[in-house]
Parts: structure tokens; C-alpha cells; sequence
């Protein structure tokens, strides 16, 4: 079966049309592949736990007895060094975890407002 001449050009418009419409949408229009959409799911799910866990880390800080020295040391610290030793305290500790959660204690500092005391 032959094909009428004029079918060649519409065919090679709607592979270029399909083609610039991929580009478009991937670069400008927002789409994504599924791997990508279920790595940000998984990104926003850890964001919003370590949020919700800010209150029992706050509240840990406020059951211990040793509050006011750790806030003090916190407190001449900056940077790296304050969430290290915010982790040592152990108020960034998820509860049924063994180990401080870096996050938590970056979000738990910033809960503290030690800066602005």
C-alpha cells in the first residue's frame, strides 16, 4: 500500500509537534516521572514527621532537669556544633529510636529560639 504524498509532511509534524509538546511539559510544565513524584512524597512524608515531633522534642527539653545548663552551653554554641551537641542532649531522639535525628534537632533549635532569648 503506498501512502499519498502530503501523509510524509503530516507525519513528521505530529513526531515534532509530540516531541517539542515532551520538552515542554517535562522542562516548563511541571510533569514528572513517577520516581520523581514518589521521591518528593517521600521528602514532603519526612518533612511533616520531623514537624509534628518538634512538640515532644520541646516538651522533652522542658521535663529535663538539666535544662538550664544545657541551654546555656546551646546557647554559646553556633552552627554545626549547636545541633551536634543538641543531639547530645538527647531531646532530637524519636521515641522508639536509639539514635538523634539530625533534622529534629535543627527544627527542635529553631523551636528553642535560642537567638532571640
Amino acid at each position: 500500500m503506498t501512502f499519498p504524498e502530503w501523509t510524509k509532511p503530516g507525519i513528521y509534524g505530529a513526531l515534532g509537534g509530540a516531541i517539542a509538546v515532551s520538552i515542554i511539559g517535562f522542562t516548563w510544565g511541571g510533569w514528572t516521572t513517577s520516581s520523581t513524584a514518589q521521591e518528593m512524597a517521600q521528602d514532603l512524608a519526612a518533612e511533616e514527621v520531623t514537624l509534628a515531633m518538634v512538640p515532644v522534642c520541646l516538651g522533652m527539653s522542658e521535663a529535663d532537669p538539666d535544662r538550664t545548663e544545657k541551654l546555656a552551653a546551646l546557647r554559646d554554641l553556633s552552627g554545626f556544633s549547636r545541633r551536634n551537641a543538641m543531639m547530645e542532649t538527647g531531646w532530637a531522639t524519636r521515641p522508639g529510636s536509639e539514635k538523634p535525628d539530625r533534622d529534629l534537632a535543627d527544627a527542635c533549635l529553631a523551636g528553642l529560639e535560642l537567638d532571640g532569648s
